[in-house]
């Protein structure tokens, strides 16, 4: 699967958080986020190892072992299962990995 850039085909994941799924094979599933400065992503978990990397803007995460300011350049790794919320500090561009493949945000 290969795919070209385009600005087209976000979908809200809730307030101030939009993403597309760029490319997916059998196991993994690559996507971009926007978000918005003051949004927040509520305490949540999920099945998936969720590898990410931040391209512009900051964020706090919040996980058990604490939280962590991210900036761009910085990169992070959530284990499936793990709890943990994001505090959206500035406007921000993500691009994120998860394994398995996230099925619900291929619709």
């Amino acid at each position: 699967m290969l795919c070209k850039k385009s600005s087209e085909g976000y979908k809200s994941l809730i307030a101030g958080v939009n993403y597309k799924t760029l490319v997916h094979g059998i196991n993994t599933s690559l996507h971009e986020f926007i978000l918005s400065e003051g949004s927040i992503i509520p305490k949540h978990s999920h099945m998936h190892e969720q590898t990410g990397y931040l391209v512009s803007g900051k964020l706090k995460f919040i996980l058990d072992e604490g939280e962590f300011i991210s900036d761009p350049g910085d990169s992070w790794c959530i284990p499936g299962n793990a709890d943990h919320e994001v505090h959206i500090l500035e406007d921000s561009v993500v691009v994120e990995v998860f394994s398995p493949v996230r099925q619900e945000y291929l619709v």
